[in-house]
């Protein structure tokens, strides 16, 4: 499979979400061989959204430099820089990063359909039902073992990286708000191949009481 280039996350976040679908996740795993999924689902975080990790950064008024601290700082990376965290104390979470180098950016992978190296998948999750395997982004990074890791690696070259697929036809995706968030909600930026068993079953933030 033909890995994308950094000129192809080199774009505006919202078009490369909504873009990534029906790109492969590809891992060329040392024991497992070649693990694979087809993304179904994807979020759009940037810069100037209260909802990013970067969103509480700040620049020098005269050198335009990134001030501050943690791992917000890690979004400004080359486009097509794995970004990695982890939620809750439990599950990693797997983006990449966007736009040009110096403007914060990054594109969550919330779900993927499973195409190879299903039965090493079911050994990591410990799960036997296929849609259960990678039916939300921390069960998908668990399932091709991706962890900190992976952090500010190139998804554009082995061993982890997102590959060239079938575009989906727009009458075959949905968009609606992001999932587990409580800023921004109002932000259509999660877009999701509607017909798909494999996407995640969180309710958009929006819908929440």
């Amino acid at each position: 499979m033909e890995p994308l280039s950094s000129a192809y996350f080199d774009r505006p976040t919202v078009a490369v979400a909504r873009d990534l679908l029906g790109a492969h996740l590809v891992r060329e795993h040392p024991s497992a061989g070649r693990l694979v999924g087809r993304v179904v689902e994807t979020e759009a975080y940037t810069e100037d959204d209260p909802a990013c990790h970067a969103s509480h950064l700040s620049r020098d008024p005269e050198t335009g430099a990134v001030t501050g601290q943690g791992r917000g700082c890690d979004l400004f990376a080359p486009p097509g820089t794995a970004y990695v965290y982890l939620i809750y104390g439990i599950h990693w979470l797997l983006n990449v990063v966007t736009e040009p180098e110096g403007t914060a950016g990054a594109v969550l992978i919330r779900a993927v359909e499973p195409t190879g190296g299903v039965e090493f998948m079911q050994s990591q999750r410990g799960v036997e039902r296929t849609v259960d395997l990678t039916n939300g982004p921390g069960k998908l990074t668990d399932a091709f073992g991706v962890g900190d890791d992976f952090h500010q690696n190139e998804l554009t070259s082995p061993p982890l990286y997102l590959a060239d697929g079938p575009s989906v036809e727009d009458d075959q995706v949905d968009q609606s708000a992001r999932i587990g968030i409580s800023k921004a909600v109002e932000r259509p930026w999660r877009w999701y191949v509607a017909a798909n068993r494999f996407v995640s079953k969180g309710t958009p933030s929006d819908q929440t009481t």
